[in-house]
């Protein structure tokens, strides 16, 4: 098994579809078709290993044939179930201003409306109305840490950097009224 941050999550089990033991799949793919393109899929706990061939593109992901998997039973366990490959895997980005939804995790958050408290992005989400990324931010002495989900659109996040050699990124962001803790 690779280590966490060396491998990128590109889809998730829906379930089973049909009887073959087929699953769904739903892309974090900019095609969903190419969730088959990157060779082997694992678990996101590093378990298990599946070949995966797209058969057919949905409405909401594709259907895919996982190595293995034989039935319908079998594919509805999967059920869940996160799959991922190795970071190398994925093709190189073009443009200095591209990036991958993982290369945000371990960012830093400046805040454009003033000073607030530090942050640092510790997830990037889709629950189907957008993307969101989850800030921790610093807690203050005698306080309880605290998250926040941002919407990750160019209204928010104004800015993202990312860190090259010793230079660490970092995302600019102004957040929307109200969505900040004692606010």
């Amino acid at each position: 098994m690779q280590p966490l941050q060396d491998r990128v999550c590109i889809g998730a089990i829906l379930g089973a579809h049909g009887v073959q033991g087929l699953v769904r799949v739903k892309c974090f793919t900019d095609r969903p078709e190419d969730v088959g393109a990157f060779g082997p899929v694992e678990t996101g706990d590093g378990a298990r290993r599946f070949s995966l061939k797209v058969t057919q593109v949905l409405k909401d992901g594709v259907a895919a044939k996982l190595s293995g998997i034989t039935d319908r039973d079998a594919a509805e366990a999967l059920k869940g179930v996160s799959l991922h490959v190795p970071r190398s895997a994925l093709p190189e980005l073009a443009a200095d201003e591209e990036f991958y939804h993982a290369d945000l995790i371990g960012l830093a958050v400046q805040w454009q409306d003033g000073p607030r408290p530090d942050g640092e992005i510790v997830g990037v989400y889709n629950f189907g109305a957008g993307d969101l990324i989850e800030v921790a931010l610093t807690p203050e002495p005698g306080r309880k840490p605290q998250n926040v989900m941002l919407p990750f659109n160019l209204e928010v996040v104004i800015e993202v950097r990312m860190g090259k050699g010793d230079a660490k990124g970092f995302v600019r962001v102004n957040p929307p009224p109200g969505l900040m803790p004692e606010e």
